[in-house]
This record gives structure tokens, sequence and C-alpha cells, in this order.
């Protein structure tokens, strides 16, 4: 079988909608399949990502044989197939510690579980490979709708007002970008992103505002920029602990990764950068502050979450190569750390109702191996050596010292600190505290605490050795600013 970027998109869709069929004949089958099919998709995205690396070329996976800019492509790059690798990846891990995660949750509702996790990763991938600004749009309703469906998952929980509340805002992030794309169309005659880059120095200068306006917006409302992140710390806190992991290591990347291809690729105002910086810092400030006062472990990470997207904004802001750079380091740090503060805070209060941070007193001594793990992702977040944060950090800093943009060194520098103040706050309680609660403990079973495992040596790997994964971020943030390329390499399939 030829190897295709299209997989990524074939096989786990077509995977979420026979799950139901499968597990008609075996029961077993509605849990296999999903690890099957991502484990594929970790599988090809070696081999694609090392045929685009040693042959240094761009794979355009041209659809029902429509070339572009008339029909739909798909387009596997550096930086591309990079976030596809690390989505397929991690999707595998989670779906690994989510195997028997919940034993006494019934059939039909692991099967709706599989279904939802097989379409959001559909839809991530999707935003990230293709090559249609329309496409994009119809990804992102997929996410979202899975994400929806995936919040309110437990009944029992205060899921549904969440969803409810992420539903409300979500559409109306979709009629904005809607918006925008029916706008740009009436302006440009195409939906294909590197005939809209071609043709975007022709639109009219006020034109070309109103639509940049309408997908900073639309776009960063996914990207969890403040204020318009409402919706994210009831969803983190509501939605099943692995899907945490999901949202916070693929839905925001992939809403991220939008944003970017939008300002990067299709536009040229170079205005809109300054723009993002302000916006990250607001972002990371704000959410950082709130972090700080919060009492629930799970709200707690949420709003940390928020606030390291926020430093990835600033670093996209910032624009120059050493930025791209450390922006992208830190999308892949965050999905890795933060997943596994996720995975690993979710057994720390499996059993607590209200998931409160004085639940943790003393649970070192009773749960030691999750709880070593979380306070190793709790020093790799915050940037202490020699974690895997550490670099990514050091990274942003030395690109705003380039820039000498002092102001923002010392913003992320004093928010750093509060940062280290909430997280070493948790690991007290957790090894200094003594054991009151009676909350029942639930030990992790083998196959999360592998993952777990993998994780917590991927953070110390690249703390210890970056140069494992420099090479590739290298390639991926010369992609990304190599916006000529990107349309030649598109635009020379439909030539050709």
């Amino acid at each position: 079988m030829v190897i295709s970027p299209v997989h990524y998109i074939a096989l786990p869709l077509m995977a979420a909608f026979l799950i139901p069929l499968f597990g008609k004949l075996n029961k077993d089958l509605v849990r296999l399949i999903p690890g099957l099919v991502l484990l594929y998709l970790s599988y090809i995205s070696v081999v694609l990502m090392t045929q685009v690396i040693t042959q240094n070329t761009t794979i355009i996976e041209v659809i029902a044989g429509w070339s572009p800019p008339w029909g739909i492509n798909l387009v596997f790059s550096p930086f591309t197939g990079f976030l596809v690798s690390l989505f397929s990846m991690l999707g595998f891990l989670i779906w690994l510690y989510t195997y028997n995660f919940k034993p006494e949750i019934d059939f039909a509702q692991t099967q709706k579980f599989y279904v939802l996790f097989m379409m959001l990763i559909t839809g991530t991938i999707g935003i990230v490979l293709t090559g249609d600004i329309f496409n994009l749009f119809v990804f992102l309703e997929i996410t979202a709708i899975s994400a929806y469906s995936l919040t309110a998952f437990y009944r029992e929980r205060d899921g549904a007002e969440a969803a409810f509340k992420y539903l409300l805002i979500g559409s109306f992030a979709s009629f904005l970008i809607l918006l925008a794309i029916v706008l740009l169309y009436t302006q440009v005659g195409t939906l294909n992103m590197a005939e809209i880059a071609q043709r975007m120095p022709d639109v009219n200068p006020y034109m070309k505002g109103v639509i940049l306006i309408l997908f900073f917006v639309g776009f960063g409302i996914e990207a969890e920029m403040f204020p318009l992140n409402g919706w994210a710390p009831d969803v983190y806190t509501q939605a099943p602990g692995p899907i945490g992991a999901i949202f916070s290591g693929m839905v925001v990347k992939a809403g991220i990764y939008s944003l970017i291809r939008v300002v990067y690729t299709l536009f040229d105002v170079s205005e809109v950068l300054q723009l993002m910086i302000l916006m990250g810092i607001i972002t990371m400030a704000v959410a950082e502050v709130i972090a700080l006062r919060q009492g629930r472990l799970k709200r707690m990470l949420a709003y940390s979450s928020i606030g390291q997207m926020g430093v990835v904004l600033v670093a996209f802001g910032i624009g120059t190569y050493e930025a791209v750079f450390a922006a992208i380091f830190l999308m892949f740090n965050h999905a890795i750390i933060k997943g596994m503060l996720f995975l690993s805070g979710t057994y720390l209060v499996y059993n607590s109702t209200e998931k409160n941070i004085a639940d943790l007193d003393g649970i070192g001594k009773v749960m030691p191996f999750t709880s070593f793990l979380f306070a190793l992702g709790s020093l790799a977040i915050v940037g202490l050596p020699p974690f895997a944060g550490f670099w990514s950090k050091l990274y942003v800093l030395m690109a705003a010292a380039d820039e000498r943009l002092i102001w923002v060194i010392a913003i992320i520098l004093v928010v750093s600190v509060i940062e280290i103040v909430y997280y070493f706050r948790v690991i007290h309680r957790i090894y200094f505290k003594e054991r009151t609660s009676t909350i029942e403990i639930k030990i992790p079973s083998i196959n999360a605490k592998f993952v777990m495992f993998v994780l917590a040596l991927i953070i110390i790997l690249i703390g210890v050795y970056p140069d494992l994964i420099s090479g590739l971020i290298e390639r991926a943030a010369a992609d990304l600013l190599d916006k000529q390329q990107y349309i030649q390499s598109v635009l020379s399939v439909g030539r050709n």
C-alpha cells in the first residue's frame, strides 16, 4: 500500500463510522480499533517525515484528481508534518492511557467515547494538513462538535453546562471565521490558501483589514486568547481527564496553527504581529494570576495552559526565525508536559468530587509514582533545568532580547515567578502535608503508568539533549516563514 497523507484523515474518519458496526461483532474491537489506527498513523508519520526531511521536499496530496487551485489538496511539509506527527503519537499514547480507564462505564458509553475520540483526531489533523481555507473551517467544525460532546461526556457532572458555554462561544467563532471566508472569496475568487496568498497583495487594504480582524477574533477564541477564552476553564474541568490532555495538546494547538497560518501565509500585514504580542502578554498575565488563586487542580491546570498559550502567541508575534523556532518548541513541550500533568493529575484526584488541591495533602506517600511524575511535570512546565520546558522558555527570552523587547522579557519573568509559586504550592501539599483526606485512592493501571512514564522520559531526554528534536523544529520554523516556497510547492502541482 502506498503511504499517503490522505490516510491521516480517511482512516480515523472511517474508524469513527465503523466502530459501532465492529462493536456488534466483538465488543473488544471498540477499544482496539482506535489504537491500531493511531499506531499506523504514528508509523506513517515517521516514514513521511523522513521523506520530507531527507529529500528537502513538500508532499502535496491531490484529492480526486483535481489539482490545486481548483481542487482540494493536503500539504505535508516540515511544519505541518511535525504537528501532525505530534498529534498522531500523542493521540496513540492517550488512547493507551484510556484503555480500561473507567471500567465501570457501560459499553454504549465506551463506544460513544471512542467514536468522538476518532472524530476529534480527524478534525485536528485535517485542520493542519488541508490546503483549502473552507476545508479548514469544515475540519474545525468536526473538531468543535466532537469537543462539545466529550465535554458533556460525564452526565453526573456539570459537563452539560460547560459544553453549552463552549457551544455558544464556539458557534460565535465559527460564524466569524465563515464570514471572513465568504468576504475573502469575494475578493480573491479562490479558496486555495496558496492562491489566496498569491492574490492577497491586490486586495483592498480596508477589506483586508476587516477580513483579518474576523479571522483573528475567530481563531483567537479557538487558541484560548484573552478575553476570548471564557469557555476553556470549565471545559478542562468537566471533560474526562484524558480529554483535557487532548484539548491542551491537540485542539488548542490546531487553533494556534489556524491563526498562524492565516497571519503568516495568507496576509502580509506586519502590524498584526504587534497585536499578537500584546494579546499574548495579556493572556499570559491574566491567566497566570487567576491560576494562582485556584483551589481546584484541573482548573489550575486549565489556566496554566491558557497562560502557556499566551507565551506561544508572544513568540509568534515577535516573528523572527528564532522566535518562531521558540514558539514551535514551546508548542511541542507544552503538549507533552501539560499532557502528563493532566494524565497524572487525573489519578491524583480520581475519586475526589470537587478535585480540590487540598485533597492532595500527603498523597505523595500513598501514590509515590504518580505524585513523582506530577512533580516532575510541574518543574518542567515552569521552565526549570534540566527539563524540556527550560529550553523553549529560554529561546523565547533570547528571541525577545534580540529584538530589544525588554518589557516583554520582564513580564515573562514575573509571570514565571507566579507560575512557580502555585505549582510549588501543589508540590508542597503532595509531599510536606499530612494525609487527612478519607477519599479513596485510585492506583493507575499498568498501561496508564507506562504512558506517563514515556512522557516523563521524553521530558527528561529533551531537557538533557534538546538536539534530539531541535533539527526538526528548525526545519518547521523555516518552512512556516518561507511563504513563497509554500505558494510555489502547491501551485506548481496544478501547473504540472
